[in-house]
């Protein structure tokens, strides 16, 4: 092995490690896996899918638990989408897959009018069709390869265009009660999968879907943080540990917080009072 592939190996388990650290501190954090879990991860054919699958097969290697792996991927009918290439890979890996057929691109075609946003009546349609595959199959925990940046941006794109303050959480129990979605990426960043998926050289399958309006203001979230990141190092971080670390009393949301029931406490410390007049409670923070 020359040096400069020796150089490339060691940056590859570097990075292999820290993305396996991420996965299992997301995974430990929010109990996202737990013994006897079924657990069915979406495969889309990119990147983040790929590799979520690839440290999962790893985990169940290691794992104090014992839980069970099927690969699914939805096959939407999308023109271009070559339907050969995940069956190969995930026979390959001897790895348990479901390939779901459902044409939701004619469905959503025939539906909503040209220049029209797609997104919300395809996501529906997707969802209901992993959704009802999991409860017919005994599936406990549907994963998702969703990553850090993926979870700021909605989080942006809601705080932009919806007026709310609401990202991807990960861990999700669905509207229905009936399926628990994990996000098992959500504290690995994208520079990370990227370079990852280029070393192991993954069979990625071209995203080229619908190009509405919500997609391209993804795009536009997705260029303000890469400019954020490189601008200003550390800043992403800060963003995703501020969505860990609410106060509802210091935000403006009557739901959450009771500020009409605020009334003062006439028996609290005089040298309390005392130094929030003089704005010594600072130090005490």
């Amino acid at each position: 092995m020359s040096e400069q592939e020796q150089k490339s190996r060691t940056q590859f388990n570097k990075l292999q490690k820290r993305l396996r650290r991420c996965v299992g501190e997301a995974i430990a954090d929010y109990n996202m896996l737990e013994q006897g879990d079924k657990v069915m991860v979406c495969l889309s054919g990119g990147k983040d899918s790929y590799t979520m699958l690839d440290i999962l097969l790893n985990l169940q290697k290691t794992a104090p638990i014992d839980f069970e792996i099927i690969a699914v991927n939805l096959d939407q009918k999308q023109p271009g989408f070559p339907p050969h290439v995940l069956p190969e890979y995930l026979t390959a890996l001897r790895v348990p897959f479901h390939i779901i057929e459902h044409d939701t691109y004619s469905i959503v075609k025939r539906i909503i009018p040209e220049g029209k946003t797609t997104c919300s009546l395809c996501s529906r349609l997707r969802r209901g069709s992993l959704y009802g595959f999991a409860r017919e199959h005994g599936v406990s925990k549907i994963a998702l390869g969703h990553h850090r940046e993926d979870i700021i941006e909605t989080f942006f794109l809601n705080m932009f265009y919806a007026g709310k303050l609401k990202a991807m959480p990960p861990k999700l129990l669905s509207d229905d009660k009936q399926n628990i979605i994990i996000r098992p990426l959500a504290y690995c960043r994208e520079k990370d999968i990227n370079r990852f998926a280029a070393f192991k050289k993954f069979p990625i399958i071209p995203c080229n879907l619908c190009g509405s309006q919500e997609n391209l203001q993804r795009v536009a979230m997705k260029q303000m943080l890469g400019n954020w990141d490189k601008q200003f190092p550390g800043r992403l971080e800060t963003i995703f540990a501020s969505l860990q670390n609410i106060a509802p009393s210091q935000m403006a949301d009557t739901g959450l917080f009771d500020f009409a029931g605020l009334q003062r406490d006439p028996d609290s410390s005089l040298r309390h009072i005392a130094s929030e007049e003089y704005g010594l409670d600072i130090l005490e923070r």
